[in-house]
């Protein structure tokens, strides 16, 4: 799999580089290769895993909760004395240039043996978090390939148009010498000709901004694969394939369980509920083991009186336990228990919402999924009728036995038919990809 993403990538690599000149054949990116790079570059996926990233590393330090804490301290300092005194007897005493020295060091340990299983639910909500990173990925992972997906099939759509429109163009070219050769005889007005001529002219002006549109809608799927929006030198399919078996009995029996935003949902309300529980161990006492080792050296040249010592070195160790109880915090806990209680019930509230938002997300997609299969058959049979009328009116006026108004009048139910299939075809793809999307499926 990293080789196939590493070859698609090279090939967008390519592009960038200008392998591809103007005059030469184009190469066709796939679907599969613009996915297989979004899913490497697209910007939403990258910070969505850099947010995953953070929610995994925390919960890497998660059972360190249940182990000792160790800390040591030590410092040294160094004291000068000078002391003058005179006493009522008339003796004095003369101290100055006593020198000392002061060295400490301690090292203490503290464990908590117990704080209302506090430690337990902590643990279990990072798990949780970390687990709704992953499942957050998953979820713009399948945005994404939406896009994608509808970002490329309207560049197939938009060069279908274009076909279109070149097929238009000839209709219109013949149209151009027929009546310059009717005029040039005498049998038909130079109006018809001027007319046709507009009509070439028109044509030709919409298929500049068809190429126009294309380059756009490249420049719009290089957003989405997060490359840059210039590098469009590359050629997509000629055909929207599309799944006619699609069963709404088993897009909603399964959509419960596949759909990526209803399960983000589902870990938020247990991170929730464990929140609750973190909160409520705040009400027990915390019952810890404590211990220290304190070292203390001191030093001095001198001694202010026969029994003061030059030098001196205590060392002293202890340990024991501690309880902290809690008595009163102001009602503290208990107001952060019931913020904790409201919150698990707006993201219950949440979910309700979320699932009769995904229902009727499926519903209405699923009857546009039908609505445009249907039209795109009724729309296939239109578009063979138009072209045989376009050909059957512009031999007609070939042979004489029709107006130039009448080719016009077929040749443009031609390309209204040519764009209703090419949308049909497109929005049946953008229905079937938004149930793909509802049901979790485009990862598979």
């Amino acid at each position: 799999m990293k080789r196939y993403i590493t070859k698609c990538f090279s090939f967008l690599l390519t592009l960038l580089a200008g392998a591809f000149a103007a005059n030469a054949q184009q190469q066709v990116l796939t679907l599969e290769q613009a996915i297989d790079v979004a899913l490497k570059n697209n910007y939403d996926i990258r910070l969505a895993r850099n947010a995953a990233e953070l929610s995994a590393n925390d919960y890497a330090y998660a059972n360190f909760a249940f182990v000792p804490t160790l800390n040591g301290a030590a410092g040294t300092t160094w004291n000068r004395t000078s002391t003058k005194q005179e006493f009522v007897n008339g003796t004095s005493r003369d101290t100055s240039g006593i020198k000392g020295n002061n060295v400490t060091g301690n090292v203490t340990l503290g464990w908590t043996l117990f704080d209302g299983l506090k430690m337990f639910a902590t643990r279990n909500k990072l798990a949780s978090i970390r687990d709704l990173g992953e499942l957050a990925i998953k979820d713009q992972i399948q945005n994404s390939i939406a896009g994608i997906i509808g970002g490329y099939y309207n560049i197939v759509q938009q060069k279908q148009q274009l076909k279109a429109l070149s097929e238009q163009m000839s209709i219109s070219e013949e149209r151009v010498k027929l009546s310059d050769a009717k005029f040039s005889t005498g049998l038909a007005p130079k109006t018809d000709l001027l007319q046709s001529k507009v009509d070439l002219n028109a044509q030709k002006a919409l298929y500049i901004r068809q190429q126009t549109l294309i380059e756009e809608s490249k420049s719009l799927l290089n957003q989405l694969m997060a490359v840059p929006a210039g590098a469009i030198g590359y050629d997509v399919a000629d055909s929207i394939p599309l799944n006619n078996e699609l069963s709404f009995a088993t897009l909603q029996q399964n959509i419960a369980n596949n759909n990526t935003t209803i399960k983000v949902q589902q870990q938020n309300i247990n991170i929730s509920a464990l929140t609750i529980k973190e909160r409520k161990a705040d009400y027990f006492p915390v019952v810890s083991f404590n211990s220290a080792y304190n070292y203390n050296r001191n030093t001095s040249n001198a001694a202010s009186n026969a029994f003061s010592p030059r030098f001196s070195r205590n060392g002293v160790f202890n340990y024991g336990f501690t309880a902290a109880i809690p008595i009163f915090n102001g009602f503290n806990v208990k107001r952060q228990v019931q913020n904790a209680k409201i919150d698990f019930d707006y993201q219950n509230i949440t979910l309700d919402n979320l699932k009769s938002q995904v229902d009727l997300s499926l519903n209405n997609a699923f009857k546009d999924y039908e609505y445009y299969k249907k039209q795109v058959a009724l729309e296939e049979e239109t578009n063979d009728l138009a072209r045989e009328n376009a050909m059957v009116a512009l031999e007609r006026f070939k042979q004489g036995v029709s107006t130039i108004l009448e080719v016009k009048i077929a040749q443009q139910s031609l390309e209204d038919s040519f764009y209703r299939l090419i949308q049909a075809r497109y929005n049946t793809k953008l229905a079937e990809t938004e149930l793909g999307r509802l049901n979790g499926a485009l990862l598979k």
